[in-house]
């Protein structure tokens, strides 16, 4: 175990799930909840607080897809590649976002922490396509300028903080 690593957010999550493995699901959404992604320091302290192996808590982590091993940013924008969104034009827009962000489809999250962008299937609202999200809000009818409104927008908040 690191001993930089801050353990609180761990023994929270414990406290709040029950520490038990059947509680394993709970626990790791809750640390991702807070970090984003799940620090690797975390499987051996998981797998000494509620005797399970570590290999099976990686397994589970990397089993679900909602699950993160990399650090993502603040905000997460996914935008949706499927048959509507695609066929709606969403591919111009996550371009778009991209480029302006500096990232691309391996290197996904900004510089500065502050955006994370992903693709995914299907994000379930297909009547609203081409569709982006960003931390699970839904923004429908997207074109790439009212996706640039929105990413424009968090950051002007980010900058008065």
């Amino acid at each position: 175990m690191t001993e930089s690593f801050d353990y609180s957010v761990v023994d929270a999550a414990l406290d709040k799930c029950g520490c038990k493995p059947s509680a394993i699901i709970a626990i790791l959404q809750t640390i991702q909840e807070h970090y984003h992604y799940l620090p690797q320091e975390v499987f051996p302290y998981l797998s000494e607080k509620i005797g399970m192996s570590e290999a099976r808590i990686f397994s589970v982590a990397t089993f679900y897809e909602n699950f993160s091993l990399e650090k993502k940013g603040k905000y997460v924008i996914k935008f949706c590649d499927g048959t509507a969104c695609h066929v709606r034009g969403s591919i111009p827009i996550l371009e778009r976002v991209r480029s302006e962000l500096g990232v691309n489809d391996k290197k996904k999250t900004t510089d500065d922490q502050l955006f994370t962008i992903e693709t995914v299937s299907c994000l379930g609202a297909c009547g609203l396509a081409p569709v982006m999200t960003v931390n699970d809000v839904v923004h429908p009818a997207m074109t790439p300028d009212k996706a640039m409104e929105v990413i424009y927008s968090l950051k002007v908040k980010e900058e008065s903080k």
